[in-house]
C-alpha cells in the first residue's frame, strides 16, 4: 500500500493541476444534484421488533384510518388575565384563528376547542389540526402558514401557542457552527505550522471534501431513510478528520524537507508514510461508523454510513488533493540551508536537539503518579454514568425561545404533566374470549387502579368487536423514570391478564415508543463496545506486533468512553453547567448517543493511538531502547496529536451552541470525549504505561508473529528502503518501475 500511495502523492503532485480541476468539477457536479434534487430526510425515529411497533401494527390492523393518520398540529390557547376561554373576545379570536387555518388546502380537519370541550384548568385549551399528509410530509408552507395566522391572536393578547406531532421549529443544516469551528482550527494550524497557506491547505480539502459528502447525502436521503441530524453528525466528523488527516501528511511533508528531500519526493514520501496511517485511521473509523448497521437500528446504521461516507471522501481527497496543493506551493516548508542526505528523523547527526517535549520528559521521569492521577481523574468522571437515564428529546427539552416549548409547558399546567406524554393501550380479545366485549372491559378495569395513573379514557371498540383503544394519563411527564415504570407494569399486568381473561393488553404511543427505543439501545451498547473492542485489540495487535499495546489501548478507549458518558449525564441530565452550554433544562441523555459515541470514539481513539505509538515503534524497532521510543513518540508525534486534539474538541465543541437539543448533545460528547482520550489517555497515560512497561511492551510471541498479517500502516518497511539507499531519489525512482 506504502509504495501505491507514494506513486499518488507524487503523481498528484506533479499533475496538481488536473487533481485541482477534477476536484473542483466533482464539487460541481455534487452541488448541481445535491441542490437540484434536494434532501427527503425523515424526521421520525423508530425500531422495528419493539412492543409498541408491534402494538402500533396491531392497532392499524384493527382500526385502519379510524385512527388518523396525518400529521398534527395543536393550536394552544391561555386566556388573558381576568378573562376566560368562553369570554366573547376570546372565544371569536379563537374561531377566527381556526378558520383561517382551514383555509390551507392541507388541513383535512380542524377540531375546535369548544366542539371538542378540550379546555383544562387555568384556562387553558387547544384545537387540534389535522392534515392530509403525515407528519414528517406536511410542507414548510403550511406550517409557515399556522406560524402567521398565531400572530394575530397573540398580537390581541390572548397566548396561542403550536404543539403536536409536525415538527415547527426545525433545524437548518450548516451555518455558524461549522464556521466556528473552521476559524478554529485554522488558528490552531496557524501556530503549527507558523504558514498561512499551510494552515488553509487542510481546511481546504475538508470543506471540498464534506461538500461532496452532504450532496451525496442529499441524494442518498431520496433512497434509504435518513434523519435530518444525521447531517449534522456527517458534518462534524467529515470537517474534523479531513482536517486532521490533511494536518499528517503535511507535517511529514514539512519533516522530509528539513531531511534536506526534494519537494516532490518529500510529498510522494508523506503519502507512502503518514498516508498509510492516513488510510489506516479513515478505515477504523469507517468501520465503526458502519458497525452501527450491526445494531438492528435502521436510522441509527443509515446515520453511521452517513458519517462513514463523509470520512471515506475526507481520505480519498486528502490522499490526492494534500500533494497537488503542496505542488502549487514551491516555497512553503523549503529550509534555506537544507541537511542533505539526512533521510532519518532519528540519525546522529542531531545532537543539539533535545530528545522530547517538555511534556515527554515530565510524564517518563514521574510514571506512576502521573498515570494514577489521571486514571483516578477519569474514574471520578464516569461516576455518574452509574445513574444516567436515556430517552428522545421532546418539546419540554427545546429552547423557552420557541412556541412548542411555550406550548409544551402550557398543555402541562392546564392537563397536567402526563398530557405531553399519553400511553395509548390497545386491548385485542383472542378467539377463545367468548363475549369479546364484556373480555376486554373486564381486563382494562384493572388499568384505572395502577399507581401513577391520573386519567384512563373510556375503551374505543373497532367495528370487528375485537379490539379497544384507550388512553391512559400519567401523573408524571414522558421523560420521567416513573412513567417508564407504568409502562413495564402494565405490561407486566398483561401476562395475568391474557392467561385469564384471553385479552393481550399492548401499549404503544410515542412515549412508550421512545421508552422502548432507550431500552433496546441500551442492551445494544454492551454488545457492540464489545465487538469493537474485539476489534481494536485485533488489529492493534496486527499493526504494532504487540500484546500488551493492544490491551494498553483497549483498556485506555473504556475509560474514554465511560468518562465521556459520565460527563454528559453530569451535565445533561444532573443539569450542572446547563447554563454555560446553553441547555435548557436537565433532560435524559439521548438514547442513541451511548452507542454512536462508542462507534465514532473507538474509530478516532484508535487514530491517535496509531499515530502516537508508531512514532515510538519507529524509534524502538532501530535501537531497542523503550524509554527513547518513548520519548522519540512524544516528540514527533505528541505534538501533532495535540494539534489534531484541539482540532477536533474545536470543531465538535462549535457544535454544542446550536439550537437543536440532538446535536448538542452529540457535540457536547463528542468534544469532551477527544478531551479525554487525546490529552489524558494518549498523551498521558500511553506514554506513563509504555515507560513503566519497557521492552515488555514490545512483546509478540514468534509463532504469532508468524501467522498474523503485516499491516505497514507507516510505511516502515518502504521507509526503509529509502534510508539503506546511497541516493534517495534515485532509489524511490526505481522502486516505483518495481
Amino acid at each position: 500500500m506504502a509504495k501505491w500511495l507514494y506513486q499518488i502523492g507524487k503523481w498528484s503532485f506533479r499533475s496538481k493541476k488536473t487533481v485541482i480541476i477534477g476536484a473542483i468539477c466533482l464539487l460541481v457536479l455534487a452541488l448541481a444534484g445535491g441542490v437540484s434534487l434536494g434532501s427527503a430526510f425523515s424526521g421520525g425515529l423508530s425500531i422495528p421488533g419493539t412492543k409498541s411497533e408491534k402494538a402500533m401494527q396491531v392497532m392499524g390492523e384493527a382500526f385502519g384510518d379510524q385512527t388518523g393518520g396525518g400529521g398534527t398540529i395543536r393550536l394552544i390557547f391561555k386566556a388573558p388575565e381576568n378573562q376566560t376561554l368562553q369570554s366573547d373576545t376570546v372565544k371569536q379570536i379563537i374561531q377566527a384563528t381556526e378558520q383561517e387555518v382551514k383555509k390551507d388546502p392541507e388541513v383535512a380537519s380542524v377540531q375546535s376547542v369548544y366542539e371538542a370541550k378540550t379546555i383544562g384548568k387555568n384556562e387553558i385549551g387547544y384545537s387540534t389540526v389535522t392534515y392530509k399528509e403525515a407528519a414528517g410530509d406536511v410542507t414548510q408552507k403550511s406550517i409557515d402558514h399556522v406560524l402567521q395566522t398565531i400572530e394575530t391572536p397573540n398580537a390581541k393578547g390572548l397566548q396561542t401557542e403550536l404543539g403536536g406531532t409536525v415538527t415547527i421549529t426545525k433545524v437548518e443544516a450548516g451555518g455558524p457552527a461549522e464556521a466556528v469551528g473552521i476559524v478554529a482550527a485554522f488558528v490552531i494550524l496557524l501556530i503549527t505550522f507558523g504558514s498561512f497557506i499551510a494552515a488553509g491547505l487542510p481546511i481546504l480539502t475538508a470543506v471540498i471534501s464534506l461538500a461532496i459528502g452532504i450532496m451525496l447525502i442529499f441524494l442518498g436521503s431520496h433512497y434509504m431513510e435518513t434523519p435530518s441530524f444525521s447531517l449534522s453528525l456527517a458534518g462534524m466528523l467529515g470537517l474534523a478528520v479531513g482536517i486532521d488527516y490533511g494536518l499528517f501528511i503535511i507535517s511529514r511533508y514539512r519533516q522530509n524537507l528539513q531531511q534536506g528531500m526534494e519537494r516532490e519526493e518529500a510529498a510522494g514520501l508523506a503519502n507512502a508514510t503518514a498516508g498509510s496511517a492516513v488510510v489506516f485511521a479513515g478505515l477504523t473509523v469507517i468501520i465503526a461508523l458502519s458497525g452501527l448497521t450491526v445494531t438492528g437500528i435502521p436510522f441509527l446504521g443509515s446515520m453511521g454510513i452517513a458519517a462513514a461516507l463523509t470520512v471515506f471522501l475526507a481520505v480519498i481527497f486528502t490522499l490526492f488533493c494534500i500533494p497537488a496543493f503542496l505542488g502549487c506551493s514551491k516555497k512553503l516548508f523549503v529550509p534555506k540551508n537544507p541537511a542533505r542526505n539526512n533521510s532519518s528523523p532519528y540519525a546522529s547527526q542531531q545532537p543539539q536537539a533535545p530528545e522530547s517535549n517538555w511534556w515527554g520528559r515530565f510524564v517518563t521521569k514521574n510514571p506512576v503518579p502521573i498515570l494514577l492521577a489521571a486514571v483516578l481523574l477519569l474514574g471520578a468522571v464516569s461516576l455518574p454514568a452509574l445513574h444516567m437515564h436515556t430517552g428522545l428529546p421532546d418539546n419540554g427539552s427545546k429552547s423557552a425561545d420557541t412556541t412548542e416549548r411555550r406550548g409544551y409547558d402550557l398543555l402541562a399546567e392546564g392537563f397536567g404533566p402526563g398530557f405531553n406524554g399519553p400511553l395509548v393501550v390497545i386491548a385485542k380479545a383472542e378467539p377463545s374470549a367468548g363475549d369479546k366485549k364484556a373480555a376486554i372491559t373486564e381486563a382494562v378495569k384493572g388499568l384505572s387502579g395502577l399507581a401513577n395513573i391520573a386519567a384512563v379514557t373510556p375503551a374505543q371498540m373497532n367495528k370487528a368487536g375485537d379490539t379497544a383503544i384507550l388512553t391512559v394519563l400519567p401523573k408524571t411527564g414522558p421523560q420521567d423514570t416513573m412513567t417508564a415504570t407504568l409502562v413495564k407494569t402494565i405490561r407486566q399486568q398483561a401476562e395475568s391478564v391474557l392467561e385469564q381473561e384471553h385479552v393481550e393488553l399492548m401499549v404503544t404511543g410515542s412515549t412508550a415508543v421512545n421508552i422502548d427505543m432507550s431500552d433496546k439501545l441500551n442492551r445494544a451498547l454492551p454488545e457492540f463496545a464489545g465487538l469493537i473492542v474485539g476489534l481494536a485489540f485485533i488489529l492493534l495487535a496486527i499493526v504494532f506486533r504487540s500484546l500488551l499495546i493492544p490491551i494498553k489501548a483497549v483498556l485506555g478507549y473504556l475509560l474514554t468512553l465511560t468518562a465521556t458518558l459520565g460527563f454528559v449525564v453530569f451535565v445533561v441530565q444532573d443539569g450542572h453547567l446547563i447554563d454555560f452550554f446553553g441547555i435548557p433544562e436537565p433532560a435524559p441523555v439521548l438514547n442513541f448517543l451511548p452507542v454512536l459515541v462508542a462507534g465514532i470514539l473507538f474509530g478516532l481513539a484508535m487514530d491517535y493511538e496509531v499515530f502516537l505509538v508508531s512514532g515510538m515503534r519507529e524509534k524502538y524497532v532501530h535501537e531497542r531502547h523503550a524509554k527513547k521510543a518513548v520519548l522519540f513518540g512524544m516528540k514527533t508525534s505528541g505534538t501533532i496529536v495535540l494539534a489534531a486534539g484541539l482540532i477536533m474538541v474545536s470543531v465538535f465543541a462549535s457544535f454544542i451552541f446550536g439550537d437543536d437539543t440532538m446535536v448538542k448533545s452529540m457535540g457536547l460528547a463528542l468534544a469532551f470525549g477527544i478531551v479525554f482520550d487525546a490529552f489524558i489517555v494518549r498523551l498521558t497515560i500511553v506514554p506513563a504505561v509504555m515507560t513503566l512497561l519497557g521492552k515488555s511492551a514490545w512483546y509478540f510471541p514468534k509463532w504469532l508473529d508468524r501467522i498474523l498479517p503485516k499491516l505497514d500502516i507507516e510505511g516502515e518497511s518502504f521507509q526503509k528502503k529509502a534510508e539503506h539507499a546511497d541516493e534517495l531519489p534515485l532509489t524511490l525512482k526505481q522502486m516505483e518501475h518495481e
